[in-house]
């Protein structure tokens, strides 16, 4: 259903799912929300994307609940608008002929025929010569452009400055990076018609069901439990199989419905297989049939579970861990936890196990005190927690911490740490509901006072301040609605390590992404990084969701100034930097550079946002996960072709130092069954300075199409150093051999990859060097993704 005018407001692009999908150097229209910060007034991809998206799914959520969803991206049908001259001959429809790939698209240009007059100016409006030809631009010096031809134009085209100089194309409403820049609306309509008719298409191809699942209209990406099953677990998998029921039951039908139901099962010495399946049924009698059976020892293979979950978990889902062990493969817990943040999957621990207790459960050896140390990280770094508890509480505990997959955020608490003598201090604003405070651990007392002055204790029941429960270790405190707006205390008195945890619904709230500028190649913008990496200037974008449901239109909305930067875990402020809006301010994109300070070396941190409602009032949000500086860039590139059962695929690694001399070796993992080898093992970079390295990755027979393969490279420091190793990940998708008449499929899952050009790789030497330089401007390995504004990813599911 298509509006007459077709408008082309933005919608968020929280709205839609990411379909990431690499551009080649001079793709159509500025690609996503890294452009605007050249062209603000500008349409994107992104734009069009999610309009027509929208357009085609109104259709079906009149016959189903429209839920919220994360963002869509997807360029297929929109370069031949913004680069070619069908709009300048009139044309008021999409091409009838684009989707179908053994259709002639017809009166084409002849390599003779001149197209383009000369335009010295930067807005070309009448530079095309009055033929009903359909001609497209040249750019670049390869190929170079015939006598007559058109360019592509722009800053960043140098076939412009030959003549016919100028040129034709209308990604942006800039003259300088656009010459037909006066007709870009009309190139986005019919973009936008044309990206309408491809989703149509998808549907009827797909059916509602599968279409549904392609854009992932749900906001529970994922229920995945992680489940210990040595004959001391029979409480904890009963409370698993109440949890999972719990939830199936209360979300089944609904927007709120998983996706996916993923478990995996560990013991010692084994851990898998991962069951994965779409349907609660089957998931429910999978669950079902777990029991407690033998072992009985300490510890157990939680890790490797663990990852085998997270590699088939899709992002921005929730994961549950029982155990009442200790795990016996830390020495993968750095690999988990940069998995988990890349990932951006939040991992809960519940252990019914008390760390400091000597007795329970039988152990080959002497374990050390700090043996949980391993969820703790990873949890920290995921956004989740570690809770332990005793098996009569486990199922109540279990039941709350599953309530907080809903839309909670989580309160920033300054200090973040129990400190004895200081309360902890968070903020409240009037677009809170339902705040709820966790307290766990060695508690003697504790009490909470809201901005009148009114206190609470941890006496169990209803209160001046709201209702607690408690489950021996475990307290939680949910505040009476609405809560009062303004500055609370919290006060702990206990032993050890309390852990406090405020949460509460919010329709606002922010996702942040990492990005390089780039200042070379067709477009400008940002380059998006997992992580910021030491020494390389890198831009912090902040996209705001929920602006959308704020109440009256006619109110200011919410805005946030500044963002401050915390090292984990004590919590002191590293910088606090202003944030630059993006565009109009409905649209919630904001940036800010990162300070020098942070990116001086490797390290933890944690950001936090800081701004004002609509009437004046403080916001405060904080990440839901923990971020980090890595002391390298590390990227994996894909194979060029489709990744067929029986093939042998090349793949690329770039490594690069910008913070000074580096000593690293080189380690590379693949999914059973696969084989993968590596002609780099070790590499010495100075400052500055970037090596390549190539990959073989050897797909069986056997493989199953549609399986996903994940491969992973880490770099560690040879010198004893507290910094954990930079991790790469590559997940890549065995495809058949599509027919020819078929929608074309992408040969592999377009992760954080870089397949646009392939590196220069020499025979003899092990890695081939290149300065990196100062900037990235003119560097030749930068130079080939100057023109590939890859998106962050989200979801590569």
């Amino acid at each position: 259903m298509l509006p007459n005018d077709v408008p082309l407001s933005h919608l968020g692009p929280s709205a839609l799912l990411l379909l990431q999908l690499l551009l080649p150097p001079t793709s159509a229209f500025f690609p996503n929300i890294w452009s605007l910060l050249a062209a603000p007034s500008s349409i994107t991809h992104q734009d069009l994307t999610e309009e027509a998206a929208l357009n085609v799914t109104l259709q079906l959520f009149l016959e189903q609940p429209p839920p919220s969803r994360p963002p869509l991206h997807l360029k297929d049908f929109l370069d031949f608008y913004s680069h070619s001259n069908w709009v300048e001959l009139g044309k008021q429809q999409p091409h009838p002929h684009l989707l179908w790939p053994r259709q002639e698209l017809g009166n084409l240009a002849q390599v003779g025929d001149h197209t383009c007059l000369d335009c010295h100016e930067l807005s070309c409006p009448g530079n095309l010569l009055g033929s009903t030809l359909l001609t497209s631009g040249y750019f670049g010096t390869h190929p170079s452009k015939p006598p007559g031809k058109c360019s592509h134009g722009g800053h960043f085209d140098r076939s412009s400055s030959q003549p016919p100089r100028g040129g034709i194309n209308k990604d942006s409403t800039s003259p300088g990076f656009s010459p037909h820049h006066m007709l870009h609306l009309q190139a986005a309509k019919l973009a936008l018609l044309a990206s309408i008719q491809a989703f149509s298409l998808l549907r009827s191809r797909l059916g509602d069901r599968g279409f549904s699942r392609l854009l992932d209209i749900s906001p529970a990406s994922s229920l995945s439990f992680v489940l210990d099953t040595t004959g001391s677990m029979g409480e904890e998998i009963n409370a698993a199989k109440i949890q999972a029921r719990r939830i199936v039951e209360q979300r089944r039908g609904s927007p709120m419905e998983p996706a996916h139901y993923v478990l995996v099962p560990f013991h010692d010495p084994g851990f898998g297989p991962v069951f994965t399946t779409s349907d609660p049924d089957s998931f429910w009698q999978q669950l079902n049939e777990i029991h407690a059976l033998g072992g009985g020892d300490e510890p157990e293979m939680c890790l490797s579970a663990l990852e085998l979950a997270l590699l088939h978990t899709p992002p921005l889902s929730d994961i549950f861990v029982f155990t009442d062990a200790s795990p016996k493969d830390a020495f993968l817990t750095s690999r988990v936890e940069s998995l988990a943040q890349e990932r951006r999957c939040r991992v809960t621990f519940l252990v019914t196990e008390d760390p400091s207790r000597g007795q329970g459960r039988a152990r080959r050896e002497v374990l050390s005190p700090r043996r949980f140390e391993p969820y703790e990280v990873v949890a920290r770094a995921s956004g989740g927690e570690v809770i332990f508890t005793k098996d009569q509480h486990i199922q109540d505990v279990a039941a709350i911490v599953g309530d907080s997959m809903a839309d909670l955020v989580t309160l920033p608490l300054e200090p973040p740490v129990v400190v004895p003598g200081r309360p902890l201090v968070f903020t409240v604003d009037g677009l809170l509901q339902r705040v709820t405070v966790r307290i766990h651990g060695e508690v003697s007392s504790f009490w909470i006072r809201n901005p009148e002055g009114v206190s609470q204790g941890q006496e169990e029941g209803q209160g001046p301040l709201g209702h607690t429960r408690r489950f021996g270790q475990f307290w939680i405190m949910t505040m009476n609605d609405p809560p009062q707006t303004g500055t609370w205390e919290i006060r702990v008195t206990a032993k050890g390590n309390p852990r406090v945890r405020v949460q509460a619904e919010s329709s606002l709230d922010f996702l942040c992404f990492f990005g390089v500028p780039m200042e070379d190649g067709p477009h400008p913008g940002l380059y998006p990084l997992t992580h910021p990496v030491a020494g390389l200037q890198t831009q912090l974008l902040v996209e705001v969701t929920g602006l959308g449901s704020r109440g009256d239109p006619g109110h200011p909305l919410p805005h946030f100034s500044h963002v401050v930067f915390r090292g984990i875990p004590e919590g002191a402020e590293l910088g606090r930097v202003p944030l630059e809006p993006k565009g109009p301010r409905e649209r919630g994109l904001l940036a800010a550079p990162l300070p020098p300070t942070l990116l001086a070396a490797a390290g933890s941190f944690s950001l936090e946002l800081i701004g004002q409602d609509g009437g004046g009032r403080g916001l405060h949000r904080a990440a839901p996960q923990a971020c980090a500086v890595v002391p390298v860039l590390l990227e994996l590139s894909g194979p060029p072709g489709i990744l067929a059962p029986g093939s042998k695929a090349p793949l690329s690694l770039l490594i690069v130092s910008f913070s000074g001399p580096q000593d690293l070796d080189l380690t590379t993992s693949v999914n059973s069954g696969f084989v993968l080898t590596s002609n780099l093992s070790r590499v010495r970079l100075e400052q500055n300075e970037s090596a390549w390295g190539r990959l073989w990755l050897d797909v069986p027979d056997s493989a199953a199409p549609d399986s996903v393969v994940t491969v992973t490279v880490s770099a560690t420091g040879r010198e004893a150093s507290p910094v954990a190793p930079t991790y790469a990940f590559l997940r890549l998708l065995v495809l058949a051999p599509a027919p020819q008449d078929q929608l074309a499929a992408p040969a592999h899952s377009p992760g954080r990859i870089l397949t646009t050009a392939s590196p220069a790789f020499h025979p003899s030497p092990l890695v081939t060097r290149g300065r990196a330089g100062g900037g990235l401007a003119g560097n030749p390995w930068w130079g080939t993704l100057g023109g590939v504004l890859l998106l962050l990813g989200l979801a590569s599911w």
